[in-house]
């Protein structure tokens, strides 16, 4: 998922704000305890996730896909003062480390974590969202966008990760097209191709899909 020259990368970083000290100490743990942790949002998207927040300020935030809590508490920035964020993750062995992470944090009484399928528990949420975040199973994409639109409220944003899925989108860099990969580029087609929003396909690491309901 990295597109741009290392040198490149390395400045942007250089010259994006810090992850606070709680953040980069989920970083690190996260590295070194936990599976596949090229699926954190990281310094930069991170960074980026906090300022789309604090823009929008939300009231209410959803979600999909905790995996350790990173981008929630990223999120969670932004909520205004009586806002409150919900995550839904269907992995309950980092639901510990997430909940820890979260009590050590300024929003320890604005985010609710959630265990199990997210396509079950989005319709017992009886809110209207400003933010949804998706970055959970890609097969579902399309089926998350679906279930949540109808309670996004207008003007409200999606924000969707890995939409270029490490720049497997193109045919020139894949040999073939596994079910993951066909799920995103048929999100990525439904999504501009839907007249009820607008959206913009950001090249941010692996590609952030940001859509306005309108």
């Amino acid at each position: 998922m990295e597109f741009l020259d290392k040198e490149l990368d390395e400045y942007i970083e250089n010259h994006t704000q810090q992850e606070s000290n709680i953040l980069q100490e989920l970083n690190r743990e996260t590295y070194l305890n936990v599976l596949m942790p090229r699926m954190l949002s990281g310094h930069l998207q991170g960074r980026v996730l906090a300022m789309f927040s604090k823009m929008i300020q939300p009231q209410h935030i959803l979600e999909i896909g905790t995996y350790t809590g990173y981008s929630a508490l990223c999120l969670a920035e932004g909520l205004i003062e009586n806002g409150h964020l919900h995550t839904i993750d269907i992995d309950e062995e980092r639901d510990e480390m997430v909940r820890q992470y979260i009590s050590k944090s300024d929003y320890k009484d604005k985010i609710t974590t959630h265990i199990g399928p997210a396509l079950e528990i989005i319709p017992n949420l009886k809110q209207q969202w400003d933010i949804v975040f998706i970055d959970a199973d890609k097969i579902n994409y399309s089926n998350y966008f679906n279930l949540v639109l109808n309670n996004v409220k207008k003007g409200g944003f999606i924000i969707v990760d890995n939409v270029l899925w490490s720049g497997k989108v193109l045919e020139k860099n894949r040999t073939k097209i596994d079910k993951d990969t066909e799920a995103i580029m048929q999100f990525n087609d439904i999504v501009h191709q839907d007249n009820r929003v607008e959206n913009v396909l950001f090249p941010i690491r692996d590609g952030l899909m940001v859509v306005r309901k309108l």
